[in-house]
């Protein structure tokens, strides 16, 4: 379905409001602001105003936009309104933001959350009925996100555009659409002496992990017989550097290595080119998804390999990459995200 131009997409929020609150849609009304630089429109039903952000995405950028308005520029007409941010379909991070910030949320594939004195609105699980055929454009994309990941890597560093297209790999050209994008979304802004700024590295590393799908890389699944992960983890990054191939630990093994996190049994390594028969004899490696404790992925894009070190002598990605691998990753991954996050992240 398309996504609606702001007006109709009012008026469907009055629908999705009415249908919520029990009343016939006729009782909703839409009050002009005339204050066009305040971006906010007022609905009411008898009783109750609602003071209304409205973004065309649900992504964490825009809706951290939002609440930014909601917070600076929210005035309140004829009585006090109860803000509410609202979006085609509401992202996990977005909802996240809403919860933290205190502001209920609606979107109009029907669900919500709103918290109010005398409202009390929790409806979940209605799929995305905005969602587009095929992949769309994204500065989370595989290949620009090499800018995306080279930013989170120096995230205080006020640096040039040229300085990001040189340290990424890409042309200037390429570089200079992708910021283009960054900065009208509220990723990055640009200071008087024209340098990229990253004003909120927290929410571009979150708003990253949720675009990213670990699922375009060529994953390999396997196993190799081994007392513990640590232990594969060594063994085949040793025989990795014997035969000069180009690998980097991520996963619950990068994030044992960059905070010591506990015990795992998963490890993966990102290699350069897809694994020959003669490498995998060499780990003793069996291709099988069930039991499999050993991923060797291809990357869809070389970028992964940015920022990527030695550690205890086993070549590492950046924490920045391995935070958002571990996304897709089993047993206690999501607690070794936090820790890097907690740890060397923030």
């Amino acid at each position: 379905m398309k996504i609606p131009q702001k007006t109709q997409a009012l008026r469907q929020v009055i629908k999705v409001l009415a249908y919520l609150l029990g009343l016939p849609p006729s009782e909703g009304k839409i009050q002009v602001n005339e204050d066009h630089d305040i971006e906010f429109t007022l609905l009411s039903f008898p009783g109750l105003t609602f003071q209304v952000f409205w973004k065309a995405s649900g992504a964490a950028g825009p809706v951290s936009a939002a609440l930014r308005e909601a917070r600076e520029k929210a005035l309140t007409l004829a009585g006090p309104a109860i803000p509410l941010v609202s979006v085609p379909f509401m992202g996990p991070v977005g909802r996240k933001l809403c919860e933290e910030a205190g502001v209920g949320w609606l979107d109009l594939s029907g669900n919500a959350r709103i918290l109010a004195p005398g409202i009390r609105i929790l409806t979940d699980g209605r799929p995305n009925r905005f969602k587009r055929p095929g992949r769309p454009a994204s500065v989370f994309a595989p290949k620009s996100a090499r800018i995306v990941r080279w930013l989170l890597m120096h995230p205080k560093r006020p640096v040039a555009q040229r300085e990001i297209a040189r340290a990424t790999g890409m042309d200037e050209g390429f570089t200079s659409r992708i910021v283009a994008r960054l900065l009208k979304e509220g990723w990055v802004n640009r200071g008087a002496d024209k340098k990229i700024r990253v004003p909120d590295p927290g929410l571009l590393l979150e708003a990253w992990k949720e675009a990213y799908d670990f699922g375009q890389h060529e994953r390999i699944q396997g196993h190799v017989p081994s007392r513990t992960g640590s232990d594969l983890l060594r063994r085949a990054a040793d025989v990795f550097k014997s035969r000069g191939v180009q690998y980097a630990a991520t996963g619950l093994g990068a994030a044992w290595l960059l905070v010591q996190f506990g015990g795992f049994r998963t490890v993966t390594f990102f290699l350069e080119k897809h694994p020959d028969p003669i490498l995998l004899e060499y780990i003793n490696f069996r291709e099988e998804r069930r039991g499999a404790n050993l991923w060797l992925v291809v990357p869809k894009d070389e970028g992964v390999f940015h920022g990527a070190a030695d550690r205890e002598e086993i070549h590492c990605v950046h924490p920045v990459q391995a935070y958002i691998d571990l996304k897709a990753h089993p047993e206690r991954a999501d607690e070794a995200a936090r820790e890097i996050r907690r740890r060397i992240l923030e």
